[in-house]
């Protein structure tokens, strides 16, 4: 097989466009999850900040209750 052949294959056939589209989907979620490993290695929980906002905040759910 020569270079030709084998960009023919990939390039202008259903299948080798599919190989091409899950090898960049492989390749992206490895290259993401290493970067997220490396992420929190850097950055190592530090807790809750005391202005944090959240969305699902407690106090909000007893205000609107109907007792």
């Amino acid at each position: 097989m020569d270079f030709g052949q084998i960009y023919s294959f990939l390039f202008e056939s259903i299948e080798g466009i599919i190989i091409l589209v899950v090898a960049c989907l492989i390749i992206s979620g490895l290259v993401a999850a290493i970067l997220e490993v490396r992420t929190r290695k850097i950055y190592q929980d530090r807790g809750p900040r005391k202005d944090e906002w959240e969305l699902f905040d407690e106090e909000d759910e007893t205000a609107d209750s109907d007792d």
